[in-house]
C-alpha cells in the first residue's frame, strides 16, 4: 500500500522530465494516439511506454485502448488535483505545527531544574 507521500511523489515525478512536459504539451490540444506522439516526439515505442506509464500512473494522464493503440489525453481530475497538490504544499504558515526549533529550546546550560524536597 502507497503512503500519501509516494501518492505525492508519482505527480511531481510527472512533472520532472523534459520528455513528459513535452508530451503534455502535445496533449493540451486533446487526445493523441500513441503513434502520434511517437513521431512528434522522434521516439521509439519502448521510450514513449515508459514516460507514459510514469504519465499514467500520476493521474495526470489517462489512458484507453481502441484495437491495437492506445490514445492519451489529459485527466481534468488528476490535472486540478496535481494543481491543488501543489498548492497545499508551497502554502507557507497555512498550518500551525509547534515550533521545535533548537533556538526557543532551553539549553542545559541555562536550564535551571527545581528541585522539591519533602522535609519529615
Amino acid at each position: 500500500m502507497a503512503t500519501v507521500y509516494e501518492k505525492q511523489a508519482k505527480v511531481f515525478k510527472a512533472f520532472c522530465d523534459e520528455t513528459r512536459l513535452r508530451i503534455l504539451q502535445l496533449l493540451r490540444s486533446g487526445e493523441k494516439c500513441a503513434c502520434v506522439l511517437q513521431e512528434q516526439l522522434n521516439l521509439g515505442q519502448s521510450g514513449l511506454s515508459y514516460h507514459m506509464k510514469i504519465l499514467v500512473e500520476s493521474g495526470v494522464v489517462e489512458s484507453r485502448k481502441e484495437g491495437k493503440w492506445t490514445y492519451y489525453t489529459i485527466s481534468e481530475k488528476g490535472s486540478a488535483y496535481a494543481a491543488t497538490l501543489l498548492k497545499r504544499l508551497t502554502t507557507p504558515k497555512a498550518v500551525k505545527e509547534g515550533n521545535n526549533c533548537c533556538k526557543t529550546q532551553p539549553s542545559n546550560n541555562n536550564f535551571k531544574t527545581e528541585k522539591h524536597i519533602k522535609i519529615i
